[in-house]
């Protein structure tokens, strides 16, 4: 169950935003083994000043294409990160020629306590899910 989180700058189209969505969900999907409606995702766009990407001393030139995701996440396998890590680029890539450059990927892990997906409850604990 992760919670998705991408960060944008501004300009995009809506259907370029619907298109990054479903492209990460999916990917998701299969990388983690997740099931079907196992989707959180959450955009927020800013402005060029707002957002200072840079390469850590890389050598990775980015774009204003640049998008950052930020997922939180049960436990995962090193294999499933790197699925995911080299599945996203590539479709996002292929699909909608964003450099793969321009991709920054963030896990963050968590324990089935940390969720609550409503009545504040703890449905991992409860047997719910």
């Amino acid at each position: 169950m992760p919670l998705m989180k991408i960060d944008m700058l501004k300009g995009r189209t809506e259907q370029e935003i619907r298109d990054i969505l479903d492209i990460s969900y999916r990917v998701m999907l299969d990388a983690f083994n997740a099931p079907e409606g196992d989707r959180y995702q959450v955009v927020t766009q800013h402005e060029p000043y707002e957002m200072q990407i840079l390469d850590t001393g890389l050598g990775i030139e980015r774009t204003k294409d640049v998008l950052i995701f930020s997922l939180t996440t049960r436990p995962r396998t090193t294999e499933q990160k790197q699925a995911f890590y080299n599945q996203l680029v590539s479709a996002l890539h292929e699909q909608l020629g964003i450099a793969t450059s321009d991709v920054v990927i963030n896990l963050t892990v968590n324990a089935d306590e940390d969720w609550s997906f409503g009545y504040g409850k703890a449905q991992f604990l409860t047997g719910d899910l």
